[in-house]
């Protein structure tokens, strides 16, 4: 079926570049998009599927939504170290399901809009709530934008009852219309989190000795490699910083476009991201985009990949945040990304538009010590994106 349908679409391009002649909304916009993640060496695969679409009722209020299946399957380190006796990767099999809406409305300069969300998986369920401004200044040459975003999750842990992980962000941002051909952004976000912050799924070994007497009034020492629940702190505040700006050269038919993101957290976290792409119109209705991403952090304060010298004599079957905290997942680790890519894009009308991307993704440890997890836990992997956009 999947195959006499995409035969059939070549049939549909008339019809969708055509006007329907019927009553219908000022203006809409839908898009629907199919992503493959999957990572080298047959590890994590991750299928998208998005729908999206915009519809302005009046000429000051408009409706958005978002639907998102995600299905995740493949290995994924646990935290215990590779070549031991515990299991180094873990099997995940795993589907996701979110929709979100939201309605705005204009009020004079100010651009009021109220979103809901809602996300849910066989062991997680995450509802939130948005609402933002967005104010126009300076005959509109000026913008500024601010909000307030809430998330109430509820985690699945096998042996306790299901726990409660909230999350509250305060953002504010300026965009400023440079001249005709140059935009500059500046964007801030305040987040905090609480509650039950660890990963479920990830653990973290321990070499010790187990004793017993040997009958002969000595005792028999057996080395073990014992795993433990991995304990992060129940709280978390970040920082971020984000300044992006873009600049179109009128002699190539091409825009430039440039993002730089800073982010602090109190777990020790420091990280900057540069993303550059370079937009080139082919033609009328041609565009091709080739785009680079350089991502760095520093680890965690209680990244380890052992607790061998972590100093705490019994770690608890089902952490709290008394005591130290540790964790071993490479995430949270001393690490580099490094993304390359192109997209293409290709207007068939006014209304109708399709587009195609492949992206590159690679990520490694940075330095060495004990800051970098194993290299075998880093994943490098394809991206591809296949899109459709139709808009009346």
């Amino acid at each position: 079926m999947k195959s006499r349908r995409l035969a059939l679409t070549p049939l549909l391009l008339p019809a969708l570049c055509q006007s329907t002649g019927l009553a219908m909304p000022e203006s809409q916009k839908y898009d629907s998009s199919y992503q493959v993640y999957q990572e080298d060496n047959d590890r994590i695969r991750v299928e998208s599927f998005y729908l999206r679409g915009e519809v302005e009722l009046t000429a000051d209020t408009a409706v958005r939504f978002q639907y998102l299946n995600d299905s995740i399957s493949g290995s994924s380190p646990t935290g215990a170290l590779p070549g031991g006796l515990q299991p180094y990767l873990a099997e995940i099999e795993e589907v996701r399901e979110g929709i979100m809406s939201a309605i705005s409305h204009q009020f004079g300069d100010h651009r009021l809009e109220i979103e809901a969300s809602r996300s849910v998986e066989s062991d997680y369920e995450s509802i939130g709530l948005a609402l933002s401004d967005r104010w126009d200044l300076n005959q509109k040459n000026t913008t500024l934008a601010f909000g307030i975003n809430y998330l109430s999750d509820l985690v699945a842990v096998f042996g306790l009852p299901d726990q409660d992980k909230n999350g509250l962000d305060l953002f504010g941002g300026v965009t400023q219309v440079i001249d005709k051909n140059t935009v500059i952004t500046a964007n801030l976000t305040i987040g905090y989190n609480w509650g039950y912050l660890n990963d479920p799924y990830k653990v973290i070994q321990r070499n010790e000795i187990v004793s017993f007497p040997d009958g002969d009034g000595g005792m028999i020492e057996i080395p073990v490699v014992n795993i433990f629940s991995e304990n992060r702190p129940d709280e978390r505040f970040r920082q971020v910083i984000q300044l992006q700006g873009t600049h179109y050269f009128e002699p190539a038919n091409a825009a430039l476009d440039a993002v730089l993101r800073l982010s602090h957290d109190d777990y020790g976290v420091f990280s900057r991201s540069l993303q550059v792409e370079w937009r080139q119109a082919i033609g009328d209705k041609f565009e091709v985009t080739p785009f680079v991403r350089y991502y760095h952090q520093n680890a965690a304060d209680f990244f380890a990949n052992t607790l061998n010298d972590v100093p705490i004599a019994n770690p608890e079957s089902y952490p709290s945040v008394s005591g130290p905290n540790y964790s071993a997942d490479y995430r949270l680790s001393s690490l580099d990304t490094y993304s390359l890519g192109i997209r293409l894009r290709y207007q068939f009308c006014k209304n109708f538009a399709a587009n195609v991307s492949y992206e590159r993704y690679a990520m490694s440890g940075s330095g060495s010590g004990s800051d970098v997890a194993p290299g075998q836990s880093y994943p490098d992997a394809d991206i591809w994106t296949f899109g459709l956009g139709l808009k009346f």
